[in-house]
């Protein structure tokens, strides 16, 4: 390379110039160097502000001809370029040149976004929890192709091999503390999508997440089927149960198929749906459908037996079902989770 940047400088000097900028740009690579490297060494090359951004971490990189972060306000770039992997643009780099263009930063930032993009795929993103929802849309969509999903899934950091845990929350806390809590030490991304959040973990620990947290857990070898693990999961949550993994519910999960005129038509619904007028009615119910004996239904509600006992009475008359009975309490659990998925 050498050699052929000696013969063709003598025909043309920027020739040599930008044989001289790819020869850079070759080096930095082979050093395996990071993003901030490859940013501060542009920045020294172009004499001038170099920065680069990517799109699905939102991550960006600005470092002045000192070597040191720019910390003033960027103005326009003087020149950009695009960072593509795989057919995709994932990003830009750009120069901050006071003034005209130079001839050569055209192939300054060519080579820069080459070099960035090998070191996005070589060790994916920056560390944050927060993800492109439009990215986060793709790894877990149903019409997205085996090859977008994976390409997704590398940009966003995961390996496209599983185990990946995909969560589906509702909660009045920022998405970006949610995931620090169930994953505070391997990578996670968060995402809102519509009226849900989105997060993405290889590993989890639900019961560091807070009481007022509703999440569903899903885990199938697919994204886009532990997606739909995670929303439905999510539908069975209660406040009792703000947390629920989809491998826990079983034949249980067939519930949330049943269709709703289905559902509706049903009298035990029905009965469930009038009871719903009296909070304290549905409480109790809720409390003993939970766990099955008098008593202990009394203590989660911090009320004498005597007076659950009156209310289940009362109850069994409502609903037309025998509460004592094995088969009555069943049919009382099962329409009371319906009705649920029907209000959800």
């Amino acid at each position: 390379m050498e050699a052929l940047a000696v013969r063709l400088s003598q025909l043309d000097s920027q020739v040599e110039g930008a044989i001289r900028v790819v020869m850079f740009y070759d080096t930095l690579m082979r050093r395996r160097v990071d993003l901030p490297a490859l940013a501060r060494a542009s920045a020294g090359l172009a004499e001038c502000v170099a920065g680069i951004g990517l799109s699905g971490t939102g991550q960006v990189i600005r470092m002045g001809p000192d070597g040191r972060p720019a910390t003033t306000p960027p103005p326009p770039p003087s020149s950009t370029a695009p960072i593509t992997l795989d057919d995709e643009e994932i990003g830009t780099t750009w120069l901050e040149r006071p003034g005209p263009p130079n001839p050569l930063d055209e192939v300054l930032l060519d080579r820069l976004a080459i070099a960035t993009a090998g070191a996005v795929e070589r060790y994916g993103p920056a560390r944050t929890t927060m993800a492109d929802p439009a990215l986060v849309e793709l790894a877990i969509s149903p019409d997205t192709d085996d090859a977008a999903r994976a390409r997704a899934l590398r940009l966003l950091g995961f390996p496209t091999d599983p185990p990946l845990h995909v969560i589906a929350v509702r909660s009045p806390l920022p998405l970006d503390q949610i995931g620090t809590l169930i994953c505070p030490t391997r990578l996670v991304k968060a995402a809102p999508l519509a009226d849900t959040g989105v997060i993405l973990a290889t590993t989890i620990d639900p019961t560091h997440l807070p009481p007022t947290v509703r999440a569903g857990i899903g885990t199938a070898e697919r994204p886009d089927h532990a997606w739909r693990q995670a929303r439905t999961a999510l539908r069975f949550t209660t406040p009792r149960h703000p947390v629920v993994a989809y491998d826990t519910l079983g034949a249980i999960a067939l519930l949330a198929d049943i269709p709703h005129h289905t559902a509706r038509d049903n009298p035990d619904i029905t009965a469930i749906t009038r009871l719903a007028t009296t909070p304290d009615d549905l409480d109790t119910l809720d409390a003993y459908c939970e766990t099955g004996s008098l008593r202990r239904a009394a203590d989660l509600l911090h009320l004498h037996h005597s007076s659950v006992a009156r209310r289940l009475d009362h109850l069994s008359r409502t609903l037309g079902i025998d509460l004592t009975d094995p088969t009555g309490l069943i049919r009382a659990r099962l329409a009371l989770t319906t009705w649920r998925l029907l209000n959800d």
